[in-house]
């Protein structure tokens, strides 16, 4: 009996493993976080940022890129713990913490280096409790008190395998010995059953208000009264096999289990198996050695070779066939609660909504192109025909090769599409046959619609819209045209929606008009169904749904009517086409059950619930760091936590920025826009750093904005910064140029002025002196005038003096000739006579006369010789007056009315006084004065 259940269980498990839907995963490799294979420890701090133990360091992944931070001495970190803002992380011979500056940057704390470690002591567990921080290594556990920042040691002379935290207490294993709990620093035995004795404990949780014990490789037991019993038997047997390294309690009570060469297996709370996903299912490696989830749900795996991020609360899920068995999913349809699958291999089907393995319908290898549902009848449209469907049984109805799509027209006949044009099948006595082939159209016809009862539209990619008149039995085409007013194009499609036909290309949506006989553009379904990311014209009719679905390379979308309003509802759902993996121009979508679709992709299919796609969750874009440099300098980091002032070389700027969000299916988009440089915001775009190069100077303010799924986030991030002027522009060197210019402008004013005055004073220098040389000619010609008049008048004063001069002398000399010739007369008429002449001889009278005519021929004459001669009298003067006059001592002696002895005598006397030399002549003396 225990066989049987053993072979059951790994039946069921088997069957788990091919056949189920596991939630979408993220697979980061080596190579895209740069870093080691192995990976030891995995948490997340209050930013949401991961973090993560590996062989070279500590990983840090804040939502959009990855980033390494060795440990201080460069060995492997095995250990990481994120509490609050700080990341404790354990390695070979040392432990700490890492803690942001300012600049956003992780910084290390030693804990470890005051303290005695053992020799080659390595720190594989961290956990906190109650204000401690407890580090594990394979002989101790540290206490660390985050107040005090006192330590305690727990030591042990045996192996210590692992520390857990259980039930708001701290439990450890001594290989050997048992399992311990620590009550007030001090450890009390818990059990020393045999299991503990002789196997490791991978992990201990409390499930059900039972302690559940994962061991390394005897599977899960629960505590009672001190012993261990087996959880769930069939689980137990079921992953008898297996030896696990790594576990956790998920926030609903079920569990993870990672194993070291079988992936992690999902159980709930009561020990049943959810799913088991390996590396078949998708997982980098099936080796896991450590298990987290973070606030979002998302279970964190820290594999033996990569990192993977299972998607648990992802609304979709994934069903991957690695092996091709399935292929590629062309078509999918629900009939008599079973989902079939047609594919590029054939059709499968299954239950629906079970984790039942596909099964093929046998006798349909090849391409199965539609699914279509007639009445109570499930017809398939293959390569090799068409297929009436009864469950796992195919009957072939029409050998015609090539079905593309089946129409019905009326309740016992269908139209179908082929490679060679169009057919007619008819339900006689309740099965389907083959009627006639419509003549006159050869040509393939995937997508076909009518119009009306006579009228076919045929969508050729290549070729184009073909507009089909058919006769009342279908037996013939009586005319064919080509609808000029449609363009060509791959990916092309034909539909009919709400009663109109449509046709979609990479130019967009075009409505059928039967006034114009052509296709018009379709301005709203254009903008929401074929965007600027084409990748098809597939688009997918649901009227049950209410749906119109279109696809492109970063979205699905689907339009469907308001309930409130004639404006209809466009969502997008965040799947983009390398993530799809479809075949262009076979897109499809299929609704399964109650808000659940299936998409196929080429190697199987992933469904989504729609009531869970975009739901708004709390994202925040952030800026983590912001990197500045000159044009040839290494970059430096920004202080986040306060505006910054740069220089006007440090204008290269790095924004790094983030949204953590770690969703697959998740399309997180940037919008920025930098005030002061740009007034507009930037288009969205994937890339969430943001490059400024050789900004110019002045006061800016950045900005970044998020998108999650086409839904913003709740901020956004901002940080102001100015750039300051080029020195030669500066405050100073402005002062410094104003100074120069009004200076200079004072300089060349003065300067101007100058010249200008130089020139004025020159040009009235030379009038000035044309003036003065021409008042100097005139003064020289007036000058000559009175020179002349004065030498004229000299030459007349000295007449006059001559003439007065002589006429005294020939007066006197005449009264004296009288007065002598009287005296040889008689007395008395003598007296009488000789006083009349004596009156005539005044000579006072005379000499005023002749000095005043003197001093007018010879103004200084006087002055000068008194100036000579002092002690000169009058008498003195008068003599050199008349020896001025270059007069001889006769013509002097009448003058002087005495003798000229007497003349001799006086002439004599006035050289004594002048003091002449003997041989100086005294007429020539007084001529030089």
């Amino acid at each position: 009996m225990k066989i049987i259940n053993y072979f059951v269980a790994i039946v069921l498990v088997v069957n788990s493993l091919y056949a189920q839907e596991i939630p979408p995963i993220s697979v980061y490799t080596s190579k895209e976080y740069n870093a080691e294979n192995q990976n030891w420890g995995i948490s997340q701090a209050s930013d949401k940022h991961i973090y993560i133990a590996n062989n070279k360091g500590l990983l840090e992944l804040d939502g959009s890129s990855w980033k390494l931070y060795l440990s201080p001495n460069e060995t492997i970190v095995r250990s990481v713990k994120a509490i609050n803002n700080k990341v404790y992380i354990g390695f070979y011979n040392g432990f700490g913490y890492w803690q942001k500056n300012a600049q956003g940057v992780l910084e290390f704390t030693s804990l470890s280096s005051d303290i005695d470690l053992l020799e080659d002591e390595q720190f594989w567990h961290i956990e906190t409790l109650e204000g401690w921080v407890l580090f594990q290594s394979l002989q101790r556990i540290y206490l660390y008190n985050l107040n005090t920042k006192e330590f305690k040691v727990i030591q042990s002379d045996s192996k210590i395998t692992s520390i857990y935290k259980v039930r708001g207490s701290i439990y450890y294993q001594e290989q050997g010995k048992g399992v311990f709990k620590l009550e007030k620093g001090v450890s009390k035995i818990v059990t020393k059953d045999d299991l503990v004795l002789k196997h490791d404990i991978v992990s201990i949780h409390d499930i059900d208000n039972k302690l559940v014990f994962v061991t390394t490789n005897k599977g899960l037991y629960y505590l009672e009264n001190g012993s261990l019993k087996l959880w769930n038997t069939k689980l137990n047997t079921a992953v008898k096999d297996y030896t696990f390294y790594s576990s956790i309690k998920l926030t609903d009570d079920s569990l993870v289990l990672g194993t070291i060469s079988n992936g992690v297996i999902f159980l709930d709370s009561v020990g049943a198996i959810r799913y088991v996903i390996n590396h078949e299912k998708g997982l980098s490696n099936n080796t896991v050695l450590s298990i987290f989830q973070d606030i979002d749900q998302n279970i964190w795996l820290g594999l033996d070779d990569g990192i993977n991020a299972i998607h648990i609360n992802s609304p979709f899920r994934v069903y991957k066939n690695n092996i091709g068995v399935l292929g590629t999913v062309y078509t999918s349809i629900v009939h008599d609660d079973m989902l079939y699958l047609g594919t590029n291999q054939g059709l499968f089907f299954k239950r629906n909504n079970s984790d039942e393995e596909f099964s093929f319908v046998e006798n349909t290898n090849g391409q199965v192109w539609t699914l279509k549902k007639i009445g109570k009848d499930l017809l398939c449209g293959h390569n090799l025909g068409t297929f009436l469907i009864n469950k796992s049984n195919a009957t072939l109805i029409g050998n015609v090769m090539g079905t593309w799509k089946i129409e019905l027209i009326s309740k016992n006949t269908f139209v179908q599409g082929n490679y060679k044009g169009l057919y007619v099948f008819e339900k006689k006595e309740g099965a389907w046959r083959l009627k006639n082939k419509i003549e006159g159209f050869n040509i393939s016809s995937r997508y076909f619609e009518f119009l009306d009862k006579n009228t076919i539209f045929v969508n050729h990619e290549y070729k184009g819209v073909y507009k089909l008149l058919v006769n009342d039995d279908y037996t013939k085409i009586s005319n064919v045209s080509i609808l000029i007013s449609t363009g060509k194009g791959i990916h092309s499609a034909l539909l009919k929606y709400k009663g109109d036909i449509l046709y979609s290309y990479k130019q967009g949506v075009y409505k059928y008009n039967l006034k114009e006989d052509g296709f018009v553009k379709d301005d709203l379904l254009s903008k929401y169904t074929i965007p600027e990311n084409y990748s098809t014209g597939v688009l997918i009719n649901m009227p049950m749904d209410n749906k119109l679905w279109g696809f492109s390379k970063k979205n699905i979308t689907y339009i469907e009517q308001g309930v409130l309003s004639a404006k209809p509802i466009v969502k997008n759902i965040s799947i983009p086409f390398k993530l799809r993996k479809g075949a262009s121009g076979f897109e499809n979508i299929c609704k399964i059950s109650q808000n659940k679709y299936l998409i196929g992709t080429s190697n199987g299919y992933i469904t989504l619930k729609l009531n869970g796609v975009n739901q708004n969750k709390s994202s925040q874009v952030v800026i983590n760091q912001i990197k500045n440099a000159t044009l040839t300098g290494t970059p430096k980091n920004v202080n986040l936590l306060e505006s910054g002032v740069f220089d006007n070389d440090e204008n290269n700027f790095e924004f790094i920025c983030s949204v953590p969000i770690y969703d697959k299916f998740s399309q997180v988009e940037y919008q920025y826009q930098l005030e002061g440089l740009s007034s507009i915001w930037s288009e969205w775009r994937p890339n969430s750093n943001v490059f400024f190069e050789n900004l110019p100077f002045g006061t800016y303010q950045f900005k970044i904005r998020a998108k999650v799924n086409g839904v913003l986030t709740h901020n956004t991030a901002t940080y102001g910064f100015k750039i300051g002027k080029p020195w030669y522009i500066s405050t100073l060197m402005l002062s410094v140029y104003l100074l120069f210019i009004v200076g200079f402008s004072v300089f060349m004013h003065t300067m101007y002025t100058r010249y200008y005055t130089k020139q004025r004073e020159r040009l009235l220098s030379r009038k000035q002196q044309e003036f003065e040389l021409e008042k100097l000619e005139n003064e020289q010609k007036l000058t000559l005038l009175e020179k002349e008049k004065l030498e004229v008048d000299v030459e007349i004063k000295n007449k006059e003096l001559a003439g007065s001069t002589m006429n005294l002398i020939k007066k006197n000399e005449l009264l004296n000739t009288i007065k002598g010739e009287l005296l040889k007369g008689g007395q008395k008429n003598i007296n009488t006579v000789i006083k009349i002449i004596d009156k005539n001889l005044n000579h006072t009278d005379d000499w005023k006369v002749f000095e005043e005519a003197f001093n007018n021929a010879d103004k200084d004459f006087t002055k000068k010789i008194k100036d000579l001669h002092p002690s000169l009298t009058s008498n003195d003067l008068r003599l050199c007056a008349y020896l001025r006059l270059n007069l001889s001592s006769k013509e002097i002696a009448p003058l002087l009315n005495i003798s000229s002895k007497s003349v001799e005598v006086k002439r004599y006397r006035l050289r004594k006084k002048m003091n002449l030399e003997n041989d100086e002549n005294l007429t020539d003396y007084i001529l030089k004065i």
